[in-house]
């Protein structure tokens, strides 16, 4: 029986290495520098995005399948805005977690709730990754200023 467990807690062990390697820095060293610059107090989500909250909010938290509302500004760290939503009467609406946004957004608006302003900096693996798109170029980390509007079944 002792044996038993030992053999247990030996195979356990090793599969300690894969655990800490899911949770590997997504930022490259240049990007992770100028973050832990310029916000010092973000904090890091499980998936490697890292957020500074600027505003709280209050109730629920966004869900998957909930419609948002958000007004957001969407830079490169260099500062160059590539798109922002800013009128509170015709804000980004969509559904959560249905693929309609990059995964970063799907990730990071469930940890949200209405009223919340974030600075998000979003890793590119969950933005554009290699490919790029538009005045978004390739591997480029992402800093976002969100805030959510609403967040609901309809």
């Amino acid at each position: 029986m002792l044996r038993r467990f030992l053999l247990l807690l030996a195979a356990g062990l090793g599969l300690l290495p894969l655990a800490l390697q899911a949770q590997r820095e997504k930022l490259p060293p240049e990007d992770l520098a100028w973050v832990e610059q310029n916000f010092p107090n973000a904090k890091k989500s499980n998936t490697g995005i890292r957020y500074d909250i600027l505003e709280s909010g209050s109730g629920e938290k966004a869900k998957p399948g909930d419609m948002v509302s958000v007004l957001y500004v969407g830079r490169l760290l260099n500062g160059q805005t590539f798109d922002q939503v800013s009128d509170r009467e015709k804000p980004f609406r969509f559904r959560v977690g249905r693929g309609h946004v990059i995964q970063g957004w799907d990730q990071i608006l469930q940890l949200m709730r209405p009223g919340d302003k974030w600075v998000v900096i979003i890793p590119s693996e969950l933005a554009y990754g290699s490919r790029g798109t538009g005045r978004i170029p390739r591997d480029a980390t992402l800093v976002f200023m969100m805030e959510l509007l609403a967040a609901g079944p309809n």
